[in-house]
C-alpha cells in the first residue's frame, strides 16, 4: 500500500498523489458547507453568523492540531524514504504518545477559555450564545481531531493518499445525515451542527486506525518500540510544534481581523462567513498541492535526492498557476450564484459584500498557490521552524488590515486582508526556500 515518491516523473507523482487528496478536501469542505447551508436556511442569518464568528478561533485551535499532526508525519516520511523501518515505527509510536498528551491538555484549556475568548473578540451579543454552543462542542472533540489527523497523516507519509479520502467520503455522508437529524428533526440548533461534525470525524479516525493496523505490516510496532523516547519525541516536537504554531500564528491575525469584522455587525459576519466558505472550497486544490509537497519533499530529502525536490516544486507551481487562473474565471462568472447556497436572495446587502470578498480573494490565488506549495515543501525538507516566519508575516498583514484598514474603510477593506497576507508570506518564503535548498546541497556534497 506504500508509495515511493523518490523515483519516476515528478509531475505524474504529484498529480497522482494530490488528486485523491483534493477529493478528500473537497468532501471535507462539502460537509462543512452542508453545515453552513442547513444552518443558514433552516436557522437564519443570526445562526449563520454565530457559526461564522467562530471561524478564526476555530482555525486557531484546530489548525494547531492539524499542523502538529502533519509535522509529526514528516520524520516518518523521511525514514520511509531512507528505508529505516525500525526508526519509522518508533516515530509513529512516539507521535501517538505526544498526540494523547497534547489532546488532553488542549481540550481542558480551550474549553475553559472558550467564552472569554469570544467576548475578547467582541462577538455581537445577539449571536454570542450560539457561537459558544457551537465552538465549545468542536473543542470538546479535540481528541477526535488528533485521532483523524494523526492517522491520516501517517498513512499519507507512506505514500497512500487515497485511503483517507475514502474514509472522509464516508464521514461526509454521515455528517450530512447527522446534520439533518440534529438540526431539523431534533431541533438542536447550531449545537447540532457541531455534534454532527465531531461524530463524523470520529468515524473517519476510527476507520483510518483500523486500516493502518490491518494493511501496513511496516507499522507492526513491537513492545520495545512503543517505549517513550526523549530523543524521538524531541525530533517530533521540533517538526510538529513549529507547524502547529505556524497555523496558530496565522490564525491570530485572523482573530484580530474577525474582531474588526465583528465590530461592523452580524450582517458583516454573515457575509464573511458565506464568502469564506466558498473561498475554502475554491482553495482546496492549493491545500492538496501543499500536503503533496510535504510528503514529496520529506521522502526525497530522506533519500538524498535533492535534484528531484527542485523539479517537483516547479511542476507543482505550474499546476498551481493554471488552477488559479481557472478558479478566478469560475468566481467571476458564477460566484454570485454559488453564494446563494448559503444566503437567501433577499439578503441583497449581505450578498454584495460576500461577492466582493470572494472576488478580491480569487484575484490573488497565484500568491496563495505559492504560499501553500513553497511553505509545505520547506516543512517537508525538515525546516519547520523556518516556515513559522511565513505565518508571522501573514499575521502582521491581517493585523494591519484589522487595526488600520477595516476601522477606516469598513467592509471593502476586509476583501484585501487575505491577499495582503499571502503577498507578505511570499516575500519571505521564496528566498527562504532558496536558502534551505542551498544548505541541504552543501550537506549532501559533504
Amino acid at each position: 500500500m506504500e508509495k515511493d515518491m523518490t523515483t519516476g516523473s515528478p509531475m505524474k507523482l504529484i498529480l497522482g498523489f494530490s488528486v485523491p487528496l483534493l477529493f478528500g478536501l473537497l468532501f471535507q469542505q462539502f460537509y462543512s458547507m452542508v453545515d453552513t447551508i442547513i444552518v443558514g436556511h433552516y436557522l437564519g442569518v443570526d445562526a449563520l453568523a454565530s457559526v461564522g464568528a467562530t471561524g478564526s478561533v476555530n482555525f486557531l485551535i484546530i489548525g494547531f492540531c492539524m499542523g502538529v499532526c502533519n509535522g509529526f508525519a514528516i520524520p516518518i516520511a523521511q525514514e520511509f524514504g531512507a528505508r529505516n523501518e525500525k526508526n519509522l515505527r518508533r516515530y509513529v509510536a512516539n507521535s501517538v504518545w505526544l498526540s494523547v498528551i497534547f489532546s488532553v491538555v488542549m481540550t481542558i484549556a480551550v474549553v475553559l477559555l472558550c467564552r472569554p475568548i469570544l467576548r475578547l473578540m467582541r462577538t455581537p451579543e445577539n449571536i454570542i450564545d450560539g457561537s459558544y454552543s457551537y465552538i465549545v462542542i468542536i473543542f470538546i472533540g479535540i481528541p477526535v481531531t488528533y485521532l483523524y489527523n494523526m492517522t491520516s497523516a501517517i498513512i499519507r507519509s507512506l505514500g497512500d493518499s487515497k485511503t483517507p479520502v475514502i474514509f472522509l467520503v464516508m464521514s461526509a455522508v454521515l455528517n450530512i445525515g447527522l446534520d439533518l437529524l440534529c438540526i431539523i428533526v431534533f431541533h438542536m440548533g447550531v449545537a447540532g451542527a457541531a455534534i454532527a461534525t465531531v461524530l463524523a470525524q470520529l468515524a473517519a479516525g476510527i476507520c483510518c486506525l483500523l486500516f493502518m493496523r490491518k494493511k501496513f505490516s511496516i507499522l507492526r510496532i513491537s513492545k520495545d518500540e512503543w517505549r517513550r523516547d526523549r530523543d524521538f519525541m524531541g525530533k517530533l516536537c521540533s517538526m510538529g510544534l513549529p507547524m502547529g504554531l505556524q497555523y496558530s500564528i496565522t490564525a491570530i491575525g485572523g482573530v484580530i481581523l474577525q474582531s474588526a469584522v465583528n465590530g461592523i455587525g452580524s450582517d458583516a459576519v454573515a457575509a464573511v462567513t458565506a464568502g469564506s466558505k466558498l473561498s475554502m472550497l475554491m482553495c482546496c486544490p492549493f491545500d492538496a498541492m501543499g500536503s503533496t509537497m510535504a510528503t514529496y519533499g520529506g521522502q526525497n530529502v530522506g533519500a538524498g535526492k535533492l535534484d528531484r525536490v527542485g523539479s517537483g516544486l516547479k511542476s507543482c507551481i505550474l499546476l498551481g498557476v493554471v488552477y488559479a487562473v481557472i478558479a478566478l474565471g469560475i468566481v467571476l462568472l458564477f460566484g454570485k450564484y454559488m453564494l446563494l447556497l448559503f444566503l437567501d436572495s433577499g439578503e441583497t446587502a449581505i450578498l454584495e459584500n460576500a461577492q466582493w470578498f470572494i472576488t478580491m480573494n480569487s484575484c490573488f490565488y497565484i500568491p496563495l498557490a505559492l504560499v501553500n506549495i513553497i511553505r509545505f515543501m520547506i516543512q517537508g525538507m525538515g525546516f519547520s521552524k523556518l516556515a513559522v516566519f511565513a505565518g508571522i508575516f501573514e499575521m502582521v498583514a491581517r493585523t494591519i488590515a484589522g487595526f488600520a484598514l477595516v476601522p477606516f474603510f469598513g467592509f471593502p477593506a476586509v476583501g484585501f486582508a487575505n491577499p495582503l497576507a499571502w503577498i507578505f508570506a511570499d516575500i519571505f518564503l521564496i528566498p527562504a526556500y532558496l536558502h534551505v535548498k542551498r544548505k541541504l546541497e552543501k550537506v549532501v556534497r559533504g
